[in-house]
C-alpha cells in the first residue's frame, strides 16, 4: 500500500456540500467505513504475534533437536559396540559351559567304562573259589576277592564320587548363571524391539510429514536435517506478516488523518480510535513495536493539508482499502502455513524425542547390567572353569590309579590262574623225578642181587683154596644205595636270608603217593582236576597271559 504526503495547510469544509471539481472524492461515511474496515484489520497482529511465538518455539525445538540427536546418535554408537561386546562375552561364556561340559562327559564315559572294568574283574575275583587242595584242611571255602584290600578303590571311589559332585555343583551354577543371562538377552531384545517400533514409528511420522522416505537408522538424521529449513520458512513468513502488518498499521493511520481532515471527522476519528483493543496498544517480543506508532499518530496535532494534498490522500486510502481485505486474507494464510509448518517441526522433534528415550532405555539397563549382573556371570564362568581344571586333574589321576587295580586285580586272575598250571607242571615234574627214583631203585637192586650172586660163586669155587686173611673184605657183601630226600627250603625271593644249607635231609627208599604228596622235602603239591588245569589254560590264552 502506498502512504499518503502531508500538507502543510489545513483545509476545512471537506466532505460536506463540496465545489463540483470535488464531488468526486469520497463522502465522510464512506471514509468512516474504511476506517472501521483498517481498524478491524488490526486484529491480524494476533496472527503476526502468533507468528513470532510459532519462530521462537521452533528455534527452541530446534536447539533441543540438536541436543537430542547428539546425545542420541553418541549412545547408539556406544550401544552398538556395548551389545557387540555384549553377545562376544555371552559367546564365550557358552563356548566355557559347552567345552566343560564335554570335557567333563568324556571323562565320565571314561571314569564309567574304567570302573566297569574294574567291577567286572572284581566279579571275576568273587566267582573264582580256591581249590581246597590250596588251603589248609577244616578251612571255609575262599574266593580270589577274599585275599584282596578293596579298601582302596572304596577311597577311589569317594574321590571320584566328590570330583564328579563339586563338578556337577559348578556346572549347576553356570548353566543357572547362564540362564539369567539369556533372560537379560531377552530383555534386552525386548527393549531393542520396542526401540526399532519407536524409530520406525518416528522415521513413519517424520517422513510423512516431509513427503519423504526414510530408513530407520536415517529418521532421526531426517528429522533433524528437514528442521533448519522448516525453520527458515517460519521466519521467512514471520517477516513478510511483519511486513503486511505494518502496510495495514499504515493504512489504519491513513484512515484517521483522512477522517481527521474531513469536516465532521475529528470526533468520528476520536470515537472510532478510542477503544483500540489492548493488544494492540502493546507489542510482543521481537516484534515492532506497532502499538506506541499507531498511539502516536492518533494523538498527534493534526497538520495543515493543501486540497491536492488530501485528494492524493484520499485516493491513495481507496486504493489501499481494496487491498486491505487481501492483506488480511494473505496473514491469514501465512499463519495457517506456519501453524501447518510448526506441526511438522514438533513431530519431528517428537519423533526425536522418541527414539532418544527408546535408546536411553536401552542404554539404561545395558550399564545397569554391565555394573551389576554381568561381573557375576563372568565370574562364574571362571570359577567353573578353575573347578573344573582341578577336578579334571583329579580324575585323570583317578582314572590311572582305576587303570592301575585293574591290572592289579586282572594281573591276580592270570597269577592264579598261572599258579594253577604251575601246580601242575610241579606234579608233572614231581612224576617224573618219582619214575626216575623207581628205575633207578630197580636197576641198583638188580645190580646188587647180581653182584651179591657173582660173590657167593666165587666164594664156593675159590674159597677153599684162599686164605681167609689174604684180604679182608673178601668175604663182605655188595653195598646198598639209599635214597636222600633233601628239603629245597624257600626260594631266595620268598626266604630272604636263609641259610642254603640249612636243609631237612630225611632217609626214605619208598616214594609215597596222594591227593597232596608231602614227603621228606617238606613240599606239597596239590593234586589238581584236570578239567581245572584245562579251564585255567584256556582263561590265560583268552586273556593273552603268560603260560608255561
Amino acid at each position: 500500500m502506498a502512504s499518503s504526503q502531508s500538507s502543510s495547510s489545513s483545509i476545512s469544509g471537506r466532505g460536506g456540500n463540496e465545489p463540483d471539481d470535488q464531488k468526486s472524492l469520497p463522502q465522510l461515511e464512506t471514509l468512516i467505513s474504511h476506517l472501521l474496515a483498517a481498524k478491524r484489520s488490526l486484529s491480524s497482529i494476533n496472527h503476526v504475534w502468533r507468528a513470532n511465538e510459532i519462530v521462537t518455539a521452533s528455534r527452541s525445538a530446534l536447539e533441543e533437536s540438536v541436543v537430542v540427536s547428539s546425545r542420541t546418535n553418541f549412545l547408539r554408537r556406544g550401544l552398538n559396540n556395548q551389545l557387540r561386546l555384549l553377545y562376544n562375552v555371552r559367546s564365550e561364556v557358552e563356548e566355557i559351559s559347552y567345552r566343560g561340559r564335554q570335557e567333563f562327559s568324556e571323562a565320565l564315559k571314561s571314569l564309567d567304562a574304567a570302573d566297569a572294568r574294574l567291577r567286572s574283574t572284581l566279579d571275576l575275583l568273587r566267582e573264582t573259589i580256591v581249590d581246597a587242595s590250596f588251603r589248609p584242611k577244616d578251612e571255609e571255602p575262599k574266593s580270589l576277592h577274599d585275599f584282596v584290600d578293596e579298601r582302596g578303590v572304596e577311597e577311589l571311589h569317594e574321590a571320584m564320587k566328590s570330583s564328579i559332585d563339586r563338578t556337577n555343583t559348578a556346572r549347576g551354577d553356570l548353566d543357572i548363571s547362564n540362564r539369567e543371562f539369556d533372560d537379560e538377552l531377552a530383555s534386552i531384545k525386548r527393549a531393542l524391539r520396542h526401540y526399532r517400533s519407536a524409530t520406525k514409528m518416528a522415521s513413519s511420522r517424520a517422513s510423512a510429514s516431509s513427503s519423504s522416505s526414510a530408513s530407520v537408522s536415517d529418521s532421526d538424521l531426517l528429522a533433524l536435517s528437514s528442521m533448519p529449513g522448516m525453520l527458515q520458512s517460519l521466519e521467512t513468513h514471520a517477516q513478510e506478516m511483519a511486513s503486511l502488518l505494518e502496510s495495514l498499521v499504515r493504512h489504519f493511520d491513513l484512515c484517521v488523518t483522512a477522517v481527521k481532515h474531513t469536516e465532521g471527522g475529528g470526533a468520528a476519528a476520536r470515537s472510532i480510535t478510542g477503544d483500540m483493543p489492548a493488544e494492540v496498544q502493546t507489542s510482543g517480543d521481537g516484534m515492532p513495536n506497532f502499538g506506541d506508532e499507531i498511539n502516536a499518530n492518533l494523538n498527534a496535532p493534526l497538520d495543515p493539508m493543501s486540497d491536492q494534498e488530501y485528494e492524493e490522500m484520499v485516493n491513495v486510502l481507496t486504493k489501499d482499502a481494496l487491498e486491505a481485505e487481501d492483506v488480511v486474507m494473505e496473514i491469514q494464510d501465512r499463519i495457517s502455513e506456519m501453524e501447518s509448518v510448526y506441526e511438522q517441526v514438533g513431530i519431528h522433534r517428537d519423533a526425536l524425542l522418541s527414539i532418544s528415550n527408546a535408546t536411553l532405555q536401552v542404554h539404561r539397563h545395558l550399564s545397569t547390567l554391565a555394573s551389576t549382573r554381568l561381573p557375576r556371570y563372568i565370574s562364574q564362568a571362571h570359577n567353573f572353569t578353575q573347578v573344573w581344571s582341578e577336578e579334571n586333574d583329579r580324575i585323570n589321576s583317578g582314572l590311572t590309579e582305576l587303570s592301575d587295580l585293574h591290572s592289579l586285580y586282572e594281573g591276580f586272575l592270570n597269577a592264579y590262574d598261572s599258579l594253577i598250571l604251575e601246580v601242575a607242571r610241579r606234579a608233572h615234574v614231581r612224576a617224573r623225578v618219582e619214575k626216575v627214583l623207581r628205575d633207578t631203585k630197580h636197576k641198583l637192586t638188580q645190580l646188587h642181587d647180581e653182584d651179591v650172586a657173582a660173590r657167593e660163586a666165587f666164594r664156593v669155587e675159590q674159597g677153599d683154596f684162599l686164605p681167609s686173611d689174604i684180604w679182608p673184605g673178601i668175604g663182605r657183601a655188595p653195598m646198598q644205595v639209599e635214597f636222600l630226600r633233601v628239603s629245597g627250603g624257600q626260594l631266595p625271593a620268598l626266604a630272604e636270608g636263609q641259610d642254603p644249607e640249612e636243609t631237612a635231609i630225611e632217609t626214605d627208599a619208598e616214594p609215597k603217593t596222594g591227593a597232596a604228596d608231602e614227603n621228606a622235602s617238606g613240599e606239597i603239591i596239590p593234586d589238581l582236576p584236570k578239567d581245572m588245569i584245562e579251564r585255567a589254560y584256556e582263561r590265560l590264552k583268552a586273556r593273552g597271559g603268560n603260560f608255561v
